[in-house]
């Protein structure tokens, strides 16, 4: 009796299809190829990155691009929540070392610098979340960081407690908007201390006399 026949295996879903279908090694091998691509083009770049050029940086056809990218908008929001990962699992450790205010400074410009080096695709960014067309799931990310953040400060005296960090997270942005502007890196420090400086208890308040 011969044996009934193994079923083939399918690679798991890949999170970014919305319709959950299975996704083939290659075409992820693709997607990954697109993604890597895009980051190094947007780091190197001045100015905004044609598409084609990443189709072709990756080595694969526009059709396959747009297969997994319908839309710019789709690219960048991939290539930022991939790099996102990395700037967010740093706060473990910044807590381990430092106050969660100075944690918090630290966490904010290691994120400006990496936005920093994403000028090709830093006007879209800056649309995207703005508008909340792109990125919502990423700047949902964000403002936990900064709740987790602003939660052991306020506990610890170092950071207010009447805060909202969605409120913090659109400052935050704010910032993005100047370093698409060209700003400096004395400015964007000066821009980020006034942030955290803003986030700290009062003391002395102002009185009239």
């Amino acid at each position: 009796m011969s044996r009934p026949a193994t079923p083939p295996s399918q690679t798991p879903p890949d999170p970014a299809d919305p319709a959950g279908r299975p996704v083939r090694r290659d075409a992820r091998r693709n997607r990954d190829k697109l993604i890597a691509a895009a980051q190094a083009a947007f780091a190197a770049a001045k100015s905004p990155v044609s598409l084609e050029a990443i189709a072709r940086r990756a080595g694969v056809g526009i059709g396959t691009l747009y297969r997994h990218f319908p839309t710019r908008e789709d690219l960048v929001d991939a290539v930022y929540a991939t790099e996102l990962d990395a700037v967010t699992e740093s706060v473990p450790a910044l807590l381990d070392r430092h106050p969660a205010d100075i944690a918090l400074r630290a966490w904010m410009g290691r994120y400006a610098a990496f936005v920093a080096t994403k000028r090709g695709m830093m006007d879209t960014l800056c649309t995207g979340f703005a508008s909340g067309r792109i990125a919502a799931p990423s700047r949902e990310r964000v403002t936990a960081t900064i709740a987790t953040l602003l939660e052991q400060g306020a506990a610890a005296g170092t950071l207010r407690a009447d805060i909202d960090p969605d409120d913090v997270t659109t400052l935050f942005i704010g910032v993005f908007a100047a370093i698409a502007d060209g700003a400096s890196q004395e400015r964007t420090d000066r821009l980020l201390d006034l942030l955290v400086d803003a986030l700290r208890p009062r003391t002395g308040a102002r009185t009239d006399s």
